[in-house]
């Protein structure tokens, strides 16, 4: 039987497997509404499921759609995990639980964004405090996201943003583009100036873990960044931290680090890894993004700018409206069979070894 069967077309399916998934298996299920509506004119939900016991010592938290149009491969991964029966290898003292697109408005709408146009991932910052500075984004951002999108608009800025890494350096170049910046609001990679719904929903959910709970073990899947199909263990911890070290030792020292040079990602401001760990403050947090890649960077980086700037000047019901929508699908989700047994496969490897993980600690 093909994994692909769990993987979905859109939201809506995606959502209607997920609670068939999670009713059969038996799974305490709530639901928090999105204020805005999806294309049709439907309500948008971030939806949890919790399985195991009430009083759990361990609790194995995986997370979809942080950045909305990414969730195809949370989704997939988490229906499979209840419908397949796998989640009966929980151990006795360990409860799971799955947040469902816990950006619904950026996954129905194929954005990788909230609907305040806010990276969820760049949003998990002291707010009242000044926010990060990226002078590396100020310089580029009228050449990432220009008023006109065309061949040789994309040709003239592409070139320029080559030049830029040329003169300032490759990791350069990433840092100002997506390490998050707050100066733009209708820019790529933005980080708010307030907590979003999302991030407001995640910690109401974080809050419900029973007080029983010693070691929480979180997995937040992703797409769009390293070689087609590879599951990169991302972890954002800080370095010398109890919590990588424990990351190290989970997972076979097979992950990576921002903060140590030794991930494809560049360290990051506001993520929200960090700030769960700071709401969990009271447990062991030891958490990952499992990045998957898809198309080459340069590619995914095209459907980024062109998916902002239809947002901000396109009509999305032309036929440039639609093409580019498939290409911001495209970037973040492969609809192959082959790269959802891939990401198949190194999900479940990893969910066990975090299981695994958290029984022997």
């Amino acid at each position: 039987m093909s994994v692909s069967q769990y993987f979905s077309a859109d939201y809506a399916e995606a959502r209607r497997k997920f609670l068939d998934a999670a009713q059969t298996a038996g799974a305490r299920v709530e639901h928090h509404e999105n204020p805005e509506r999806g294309p049709d004119g439907e309500a948008l939900f971030a939806d949890v499921a919790w399985l195991g016991p009430q009083a759990p010592r361990c609790v194995l938290l995986t997370i979809s759609g942080t950045h909305g149009a990414e969730g195809f491969c949370g989704s997939g991964v988490q229906v499979g995990w209840l419908e397949s029966g796998l989640h009966k290898e929980l151990p006795a003292d360990t409860a799971s639980l799955q947040i469902h697109a816990v950006n619904p408005h950026g996954f129905a709408w194929i954005r990788r964004v909230t609907e305040d146009n806010v990276d969820l991932n760049r949003n998990f910052v002291d707010h009242a405090a000044p926010h990060p500075d990226n002078p590396g984004y100020r310089d580029l951002a009228e050449i990432l996201c220009p008023p006109e999108w065309n061949d040789s608009v994309i040709a003239e800025t592409e070139a320029q943003l080559a030049a830029y890494g040329e003169r300032e350096g490759g990791h350069a170049l990433q840092k100002a583009i997506s390490g998050g910046q707050y100066s733009h609001p209708d820019g790529i990679f933005y980080g708010g100036r307030e907590d979003t719904w999302s991030r407001r929903t995640l910690l109401e959910i974080l809050g419900r873990i029973p007080p029983s709970a010693e070691q929480v073990a979180i997995i937040d899947y992703h797409t769009g960044l390293g070689p087609r199909g590879y599951g990169e263990r991302i972890c954002a911890h800080l370095p010398d931290s109890g919590a990588l070290k424990r990351a190290e030792q989970w997972y076979d020292g097979d992950m990576t680090c921002p903060s140590l040079g030794t991930s494809s990602a560049c360290e990051l401001n506001g993520v929200n890894l960090q700030g769960m760990e700071r709401a969990l403050s009271r447990v062991a947090v030891t958490g990952i993004a499992l990045e998957y890649g898809t198309l080459p960077t340069r590619l995914v980086r095209q459907a980024l700018r062109a998916d902002n700037w239809l947002n901000a000047h396109g009509d999305l019901g032309s036929p440039k409206g639609r093409a580019i929508k498939a290409q911001i699908r495209e970037a973040f989700y492969q609809d192959a069979d082959d790269w959802k047994q891939m990401v198949w496969d190194r999900a479940i490897e990893t969910q066990r070894l975090a299981l695994r993980g958290m029984a022997e600690s």
